[in-house]
């Protein structure tokens, strides 16, 4: 059972870089025609599941996806980011010397066991279904949930990239989970 990962197409601010978990952003154009171009890449087989953020950019994305039906489900939200909700992290630094999301704590925000205990909900259940499970998410979120789906703490989500648009696999391997295909 592979577990499918696609991150929204581009907001303003996923363009500008700025932490985006609670604002409710829509895409841009550009990330409208993003989601489009997944059609032909995620329509060529069967789910067993297809689940989505509850904000509008990942709903949008899979709507635009062709997935419409898509299930909502608040275990896929974006990393919540507290009092770092719209700014960058060059802007966050200034303040804050040295501060990643990874390794920090972030004021206001959520708390890495709180991530790790959801996004471990989302693994159970997609390992659990007699198929693949296809989840539109956010970009920190899914690569906390690569390392969850890899047996990692979130942290180490720190060590993957996910640009808008794409397209990840994870799968596994001799009955060991592995990233089969990454940020297509």
């Amino acid at each position: 059972m592979a577990l499918y990962l696609v991150r929204h197409g581009t907001t303003e601010w996923s363009r500008n870089g700025r932490h985006t978990s609670r604002t409710d952003l829509p895409l841009l154009s550009e990330g409208e025609e993003d989601a489009k171009a997944l059609t032909s890449r995620l329509n060529a087989q069967p789910y067993a599941a297809v689940l989505t953020s509850p904000r509008q950019r990942a709903r949008r994305t899979a709507e635009l996806a062709g997935f419409p039906d898509a299930v909502v489900t608040d275990d896929l939200v974006e990393w919540d980011y507290g009092d770092y909700e719209g700014i960058t992290t060059e802007e966050i630094r200034r303040t804050d010397p040295g501060w990643t999301l990874w390794t920090a704590r972030t004021p206001g925000g959520e708390a890495a066991a709180a991530v790790q205990e959801r996004l471990g909900r989302v693994v159970e259940a997609a390992r659990g279904r007699d198929g693949d499970t296809l989840v539109f998410s956010h970009g920190h979120a899914l690569c906390a949930l690569a390392a969850v789906w890899l047996g990692l703490p979130v942290s180490e989500g720190r060590l993957f990239r996910l640009d808008t648009g794409s397209v990840s696999m994870l799968d596994a391997h001799h009955e060991q989970p592995v990233v089969k295909r990454w940020n297509t």
